[in-house]
């Protein structure tokens, strides 16, 4: 839900702000966004994945301890990429090519400073099941940050700048609520040392970083060579395409919050792997059930999306929004919690490296040898998918459990089968009664179709998908 809230009010601020800034304008403030949360891997120094993996291992006393220690070291990061950015704001127009960001940049400096130590909540709550604060978090900062960032615009007629200005204001307010809402779980809890020191904080999340520099540089692998190679056009095709369904980041992001320290403290209290091997893959199959329906209907009806969003001059994105999918059905297994929680940070980074350095090779090949954009993609994700299942094989063979033993794969099947038969009735629906009606009207009455045809079947193949919202109805009954 926290998630959810985050991204559509991402999603109408955007929106709202690209209607109203000329092109100019709105590709300076996404350049903002881009050096920012670029820079934000650097600077935070993995330090917002500290309290997911050490809070469940110490006391709520010494957690309480631990969150001020790194909250210091937070400000004083953000206080770093604050005045990094200010002194080499003419730097970064330079090398970006526009001499408008120098002056926003400057502006903009302040933020880092002030939204640096508010990181970490999500895992601050996660680990003393307190999930629902971080709902109420990420629901009232992200409102707070559209109020004060579309405001000046709609009503001052205001620019870029008056949007940066109202997220200096809201990076402020967030500020103090961060801090609020990072004290609720230690109201009346004593603060006494830990043992825990600086040294070991760095030693689990400087790994962290690299992994995520080395996370960048395989992402950009695609975007470079076919922008490189291919020219303007297909790469719009491309970008426009080769995207992820917002819901399934926000299933897997959220489980990965979850889980992180419930397995954290499985390995620090030595409760076996049973245990952690039940909670893995109950998360899998609920996780299967949520997005495998989504992802299937996405897949089939790719064409008609893309025109539906951009227009019939981008039908040629279906094809890479279609390869994308598939790499959806694989994202549900979260390896992330699961080999983090080991303190495997540093050859968790390596993979990375590796794979970074494989997926450039390979592209260079394929430019020079295949000469297709399709094939970069397939290569991209191909590579993304070696690299889930490796990690898992490396799980595997540091908990002596076998490889088949972390997937639910009768579940997997099951649910596969039940909506690929139910996602063929509806495009026969849509091929031989609505093929000439309005697309959008197709788009909602096949989409429509396939939801009942889902849960009025699913008893027949022994499937509760309803029980996937249950959490919810019991929570909102409490």
């Amino acid at each position: 839900m926290g998630s959810v809230s985050s991204i559509a009010i991402s999603i109408v601020s955007a929106a709202i702000l690209s209607r109203y800034f000329n092109k100019a304008d709105y590709g300076t403030y996404k350049q903002i966004l881009f050096i920012y949360s670029t820079l934000l891997i650097v600077f935070s120094a993995g330090l917002p994945r500290v309290f997911e993996y050490f809070l469940p291992r110490f006391s709520l006393h010494e957690g309480k301890t631990i969150v001020k220690k790194v909250d210091r070291v937070l400000f004083l990061a953000g206080l770093l990429f604050s005045s990094f950015l200010f002194i080499f704001s003419e730097v970064i127009a330079n090398v970006l090519n526009n001499p408008d960001l120098s002056y926003a940049l400057k502006v903009f400096s302040p933020v880092p400073m002030l939204l640096l130590p508010t990181l970490g909540i999500e895992g601050i709550f996660a680990s003393y099941k307190k999930t629902i604060f971080i709902a109420i978090y990420n629901t009232l900062s992200r409102v707070m940050m559209l109020m004060f960032i579309v405001i000046p615009v709609i009503i001052f007629e205001g620019n870029y700048i008056s949007a940066i200005y109202g997220w200096v204001a809201a990076s402020a307010l967030t500020f103090l609520v961060a801090y609020f809402f990072k004290a609720i779980p230690f109201k009346n809890i004593d603060l006494i040392d830990t043992t825990l020191n600086y040294k070991e904080i760095f030693s689990y999340s400087l790994p962290l970083v690299a992994a995520s520099i080395w996370g960048v540089i395989i992402k950009s692998a695609d975007q470079f060579y076919i922008s490189r190679y291919f020219g303007r056009e297909v790469f719009a095709e491309f970008s426009n395409g080769f995207i992820e369904i917002p819901l399934v980041s926000m299933i897997t992001g959220s489980a990965t919050v979850v889980l992180m320290p419930i397995f954290s403290k499985v390995f620090n209290e030595n409760n076996g792997i049973e245990e952690l091997i039940i909670i893995w893959r109950n998360t899998l199959n609920k996780s299967s059930k949520l997005v495998f329906p989504i992802v299937i209907f996405f897949m089939v009806f790719s064409s008609e999306i893309m025109v539906f969003v951009y227009s019939e001059k981008y039908i040629g994105s279906s094809i890479y929004f279609r390869i994308n999918m598939f790499l959806n059905l694989f994202n549900i297994i979260i390896f992330a919690p699961l080999f983090l929680s080991m303190g495997k940070t540093r050859l968790y980074a390596k993979v990375h490296m590796v794979l970074a350095i494989v997926i450039w090779i390979s592209g260079y090949i394929i430019v020079n040898y295949i000469n297709s954009p399709i094939a970069i993609a397939i290569n991209s994700t191909t590579l993304n998918i070696f690299k889930i299942i490796f990690f898992i094989y490396l799980s595997s063979k540091i908990l002596k459990i076998r490889f088949i033993d972390f997937f639910p794969l009768k579940s997997f099947a099951k649910v596969l089968l039940h909506v690929i038969l139910m996602i063929l009735i509806v495009r026969v629906f849509q091929i031989y009664i609505l093929s000439n009606v309005l697309l959008i009207l197709q788009l909602v009455v096949c989409s429509s179709l396939y939801c009942c045809l889902i849960l009025a079947t699913a008893r027949f193949f022994q499937i509760d998908y309803l029980s996937i919202i249950q959490p919810l109805i019991n929570f909102k009954k409490k």
